[in-house]
């Protein structure tokens, strides 16, 4: 007899409904019984695995089974399950899409000068001396200023600077933009191997010289960026431009995602150049040198293996509000109508008031608990016995400091208000006895010093701290994620020789 098939005159009764869902069974004849038996030894010899689209379809044929039956409870239970479950799959699509995009620092590069820029100090001191627009009481004041600033002979000034008399035109001030701004931006493009068409976003800082094109759109017109890249040029933002370039740049990289951002901060001087008789004016003759720096981020998910830092904390803090802040950097005209850019003496006051609102907002996001107790507790005890408030200790939270270089007194100042060390202090001094006051992109030097020393650690957290006009002080806190090394930078060519100590008069 073929297996597979019943034997005549034997019949199978099923019941009318699966055992599934019955509790009802099928009854067989004797006969029926032994066809069964070796049918069932034959499929445990040879066991069929069922499929999974066809145990699935199983499982909807019970479920519309049951529903067909009438189970209401069943039919609630469905619904109330599988709404629970869509609601679930809601929050966690909307808690990843709000979930803050982290912002990547790729690589950066800062420009470096041609030998022909530098400008020593008796350069500088024959440069005054042989214009007649100066008298002899502002020669005698720009070369005393020269000779306590801490510049070496190394600092550079714009072609234009090194000719006698020294002129100012809009002509030398484009020139010396394209010189600093394409030289940098192309070595960083060279560096990460970037095509300039993959730039989503654009930001320029550059406080006193914002022509028409813009400078973002000189950039993209060098580089033939695409058309629907987002410009942004920043003006009248002082130093800490630099830092507030990072902002906007993390801003637009969080609200589009999975882009890259350019980030070019610079200081164009050549029209800055004063030849008037007000000393807080003549100030800046002597302070800025020329630089600029180029600054890669990213917020996309693939490219934390190849950056260098994660941004973690970006804190502004801004006193336009109060008079003396608001002015203590100010452009205006002298009484012979020369225009300007006045640094007054409360200065150093006005920074100090500006970096302990900026601390205050700083503090609780990255100091240990013990430092904060300390603190809180120092201002309960002043209010009662009116002690002196406790400075936290910021040498427990960061493992270095890029302190812009404004000058040696404001160094000095904030190794004493933040009570650091010399070696805190080092990439700040050093990068201002080279490269001078570049302005916004003073920070940026420091943290190459720090690489070419090989002193970047992977874990590592540093500070960038950076003073601008309007009164701002402005912090950026940066984690170092992959070991960066001895990095080859515009240090390199003589790191070998830093530190160095420096007089407190340099005359050459």
């Amino acid at each position: 007899m073929p297996l597979g098939k019943a034997p005549k005159g034997c019949s199978i009764a099923y019941s009318c409904s699966p055992p599934l869902f019955s509790s009802q069974f099928c009854s067989l004849s004797p006969g029926d019984a032994i066809y069964y038996s070796r049918h069932k030894q034959l499929h445990m010899q040879h066991p069929q695995v069922p499929k999974p689209h066809i145990s699935l379809l199983f499982f909807f044929m019970a479920i519309v089974l049951e529903i067909n039956m009438g189970s209401s409870e069943f039919i609630f239970f469905v619904i109330h399950h599988f709404a629970v479950v869509v609601a679930a799959a809601l929050v966690i699509i909307y808690l990843v899409h709000k979930r803050k995009a982290s912002i990547y620092l790729l690589d950066f590069t800062c420009y470096r000068p041609p030998a022909s820029c530098r400008v020593p100090i008796s350069m500088h001191r024959e440069l005054v001396s042989l214009d007649t627009r100066f008298d002899p009481d502002s020669i005698a004041f720009q070369i005393k200023i020269l000779e306590r600033s801490g510049f070496s002979s190394e600092t550079c000034v714009p072609p234009s600077f090194c000719e006698h008399p020294i002129r100012k035109s809009l002509s030398f001030a484009l020139e010396e933009a394209s010189l600093v701004i394409f030289s940098v931006v192309t070595d960083l493009f060279k560096k990460t191997n970037i095509n300039p068409k993959s730039i989503d976003i654009l930001v320029l800082n550059s406080s006193m010289f914002s022509p028409t094109p813009s400078l973002s759109a000189m950039v993209i017109n060098k580089f033939r960026m695409r058309s629907n890249i987002r410009s942004f040029n920043l003006s009248g933002m002082g130093c800490s431009a630099g830092i507030v370039s990072v902002g906007l740049a993390r801003d637009l990289l969080r609200v589009h995602r999975n882009s890259l951002a350019l980030i070019v901060s610079t200081e164009v001087i050549n029209l800055n150049w004063y030849t008037g008789k007000n000393r807080s004016m003549l100030l800046t003759n002597c302070l800025f040198r020329m630089g600029g720096a180029a600054i890669l981020m990213s917020s996309q998910t693939q490219d934390m293996n190849k950056a260098k830092y994660v941004l973690q904390h970006l804190v502004r803090t801004n006193r336009a509000g109060d008079d003396q802040s608001y002015a203590c950097v100010f452009q205006d005209m002298d009484l012979e109508n020369n225009v300007g850019v006045s640094i007054s003496k409360g200065i150093i006051n006005v920074a100090g008031d500006a970096l302990k609102a900026n601390m205050a907002s700083t503090g609780p996001l990255v100091l240990p608990f013990s430092e904060q107790f300390l603190y809180g507790l120092s201002i309960i005890c002043r209010k009662i016995w009116r002690r002196s408030i406790y400075v936290p200790n910021f040498r427990r939270a960061f493992e270095h400091f890029c302190i812009h270089a404004g000058g040696r007194a404001v160094i000095e100042a904030m190794e004493k208000s933040l009570r650091l060390k010399k070696e805190d202090v080092e990439a700040s001094s050093m990068t201002l006895y080279r490269f001078g006051n570049t302005s916004s992109s003073s920070i940026w030097y420091e943290l190459s010093y720090l690489e070419a020393k090989g002193r970047m650690k992977k874990g590592d957290r540093v500070w960038q701290i950076a003073f601008g006009s309007g009164f701002k002080c402005n912090s950026a806190i940066w984690k170092c994620i992959h070991e960066v090394g001895v990095e080859t930078n515009v240090w390199s060519d003589r790191i070998h020789s830093y530190p160095i100590h420096v007089l407190d008069i340099l005359k050459d």
